[in-house]
């Protein structure tokens, strides 16, 4: 028998993070590759106990990508299964203020890309869809 908090669901929080490029001033995402998966996503993670989600996000893309961010519009959750256990994650485009990249055993890489490149690199389909999202609300079509 399972007990109320193998089913209940996993709150997580995360950005889209994007910078204007230093060399074009085209708008650039920023994904991390996780090594424990070999995947490539938007930065998020769990949401500590009580943690409000935008402090969250905003937690996570320092965590995983050295970035301070000014956050802009939420976007539209995600929801899927982590294991065996429902997951949403509620994301927010973020604009990069400062900060800089250090690897580390969560995060070994980081890449700023043009969306359409970010949208391919993408592991998951479900994180694609943010791309999209992202671009409308920073105006950009």
């Amino acid at each position: 028998m399972s007990t109320p908090e193998e089913n209940s669901v996993v709150l997580a929080a995360g950005c889209v993070l994007w910078r204007r490029s230093p060399a074009d001033g085209e708008l650039e995402i920023c994904l991390v590759h996780r090594p424990k998966y070999d995947d490539w996503s938007h930065p998020k993670g769990k949401l500590k106990r009580g943690e409000d989600a935008l402090a969250g996000a905003l937690r996570e893309v320092v965590e995983e990508t050295g970035c301070t961010a000014r956050p802009g519009t939420e976007l539209a959750p995600v929801h899927y299964l982590a294991g065996d256990r429902p997951k949403q994650v509620r994301y927010w485009a973020a604009e990069a203020t400062g900060g800089g990249f250090v690897p580390t055993n969560e995060v070994d890489r980081i890449l700023w890309l043009r969306p359409d490149t970010a949208r391919r690199r993408l592991t998951q389909p479900r994180d694609r869809e943010l791309v999209t999202e992202l671009l409308r609300a920073v105006g950009v079509h």
